[in-house]
């Protein structure tokens, strides 16, 4: 092994050792190249092996050759990080770093580039807001009344994702001077002109909107000195990989003493996003917590296989009989959303729905009014999958099956949170198995299937009774044909793009 910090191996015990067993269920086999009696030349400095046992404990057992190592909680106050920016985490209610908060704080700030791979509700968004604050915090600060210059530029692929940035970035920035300003599409560029004349230290942005305002000579990037891809795997599925392109041609090099820092924050790592992170970073360090195959472990995942034309009845019947407070409803297409939001509020519960179709005020309102607990059920598409940050999420429905395995991974992510427990629901009509057996070779794990359902009414007897229904049909599932006027059978015609 390479010196360096201790790397934690996962051990599995011999059977005569299982039980009983003094060892707690997470502990970490450590070679001889880290116990103390077994120090060998080239092996870290005192430090550094003092650091680490101080972080970590010890654990030893006569009838084994090796120790072992329990991993101990480290705390935010253990990570370097200012003392204004404790008590904003503090306020919080936050004490313990996420793993890979705790992973990539430290690399943040030491000014290593990071690349780094975590489930979604992992806490990216502070794994690196946080170590940015403080560095730009702490170091030279710009000449007093002088215009402001852009020291941190944060991408992330959607509106409400970068909205949600910049939260994160008043929240734990609210005890500093810094400043910042976010810049999107779908509103008026007027009041996002106006922050940059006036200067800010973090600028958060979608790309769109961004290199517009560059080119119209609104935004100067000359003195950025970190750049956050925030979502890179999904910025690369909205098409936005050139963008972010002519984007970073325009930031200063990440070469030589002045070189800027890049971090790359994503949930998947395809290899277009490798390619990137080659083309960007200068010897980044790799930090990754959980594969996207992986859900969390807090969420109590179920499938109820249901006829789509029954779906709405079922919706109804287990967040009305449940007294559900804060839910999410997973759709497949927009005009699907609406339905569903509009059934709901029929049969009394108040729902809203949330999609690209729906204008940036009536999303930001949207989102307001849910996070507040005004309304409770909240539809979406998948624009909402990632990025929707709020506390308390206990329950997720798929309405409709996603078409991509990872897709629900992201969905049902949105609970379970910051540690807390959650439910996953789905609903899998005849037409969507092949989606759900895709996502269980995805996660690796059957999907419990729950049988319970209500007493249905108004059961339809033929599968294509809401003619309406069509344009949310799996795209490829058969379309009934049409009759012609003399009763005769036609093929059904080609949808117009």
């Amino acid at each position: 092994m390479k010196a360096g910090w201790p790397r934690a191996l996962p051990t599995i015990l011999p059977k005569h050792t299982r039980e009983p067993s003094p060892f707690p269920r997470r502990a970490y086999h450590v070679p001889f190249l880290w116990a103390d009696s077994h120090r060998k030349a080239g092996t870290p400095s005192d430090l550094r092996w003092t650091l680490f046992k101080a972080r970590h404990t010890l654990l030893t057992r006569p009838d084994l050759s090796c120790p072992f190592l329990r991993v101990q909680a480290i705390r935010f106050s253990e990570l370097g990080l200012s003392e204004p920016i404790l008590r904003a985490v503090a306020s919080e209610g936050y004490d313990t770093p996420t793993p890979i908060q705790a992973q990539a704080i430290p690399h943040v700030l030491a000014g290593r580039d990071v690349m780094g791979c975590a489930q979604t509700g992992t806490g990216k968004t502070a794994a690196f807001a946080l170590p940015i604050i403080h560095r730009l915090s702490q170091g030279p600060q710009p000449i007093k009344d002088a215009r402001r210059p852009v020291r941190c530029l944060i991408l992330s692929p959607t509106r409400e994702l970068t909205a949600q940035i910049a939260d994160c970035i008043r929240t734990y920035g609210k005890q500093t001077s810094l400043t910042h300003a976010v810049i999107f599409g779908g509103v008026g560029q007027n009041p996002q002109v106006r922050a940059l004349k006036h200067g800010v230290d973090i600028l958060v942005a979608t790309p769109g909107r961004l290199l517009d305002l560059m080119q119209q000579g609104f935004a100067d990037l000359r003195h950025v000195s970190t750049l956050v891809l925030d979502e890179a795997d999904r910025m690369l599925d909205m098409g936005f990989i050139h963008d972010i392109r002519k984007i970073i041609a325009a930031l200063p090099s990440n070469h030589g003493p002045h070189a800027r820092q890049t971090l790359l924050f994503s949930a998947t790592m395809p290899s277009e996003i490798r390619h990137l992170a080659e083309a960007i970073l200068r010897d980044p360090v790799s930090v990754s917590v959980a594969p996207v195959a992986a859900t969390a472990d807090k969420i109590d995942q179920c499938v109820y296989h249901v006829p789509r034309k029954l779906k709405p009845q079922l919706l109804r019947h287990l967040v009305d009989a449940a007294h559900m407070t804060r839910v999410v409803v997973f759709t497949r297409t927009k005009h699907g959303a609406d339905r569903v939001a509009k059934d709901l509020n029929r049969a009394g519960i108040n729902a809203q729905a949330i999609h690209g179709n729906k204008k940036q005020t009536h999303r930001v309102r949207t989102l307001a009014n849910f996070k507040s607990g005004a309304v409770p059920v909240l539809v979406a598409t998948d624009i909402a999958a990632r990025g929707l940050d709020v506390d308390a999420i206990s329950h997720v429905f798929n309405y409709d099956i996603p078409e991509v395995p990872e897709t629900y991974v992201h969905r049902i992510g949105r609970t379970a949170r910051a540690g807390a427990s959650g439910d996953a629901i789905a609903f899998c009509d005849p037409e969507e198995r092949d989606l759900l057996r895709a996502i269980e070779r995805l996660t690796r794990q059957s999907i419990p299937v729950r049988t319970d359902h209500p007493e249905y009414t108004n059961v339809p007897v033929t599968p294509h009774a809401d003619a309406d229904d069509s344009r949310d049909r799996h795209p490829h599932a058969r379309r009934p044909g049409r009759p012609q006027r003399d009763g005769r059978h036609q093929p059904p015609r080609r949808d117009r793009h």
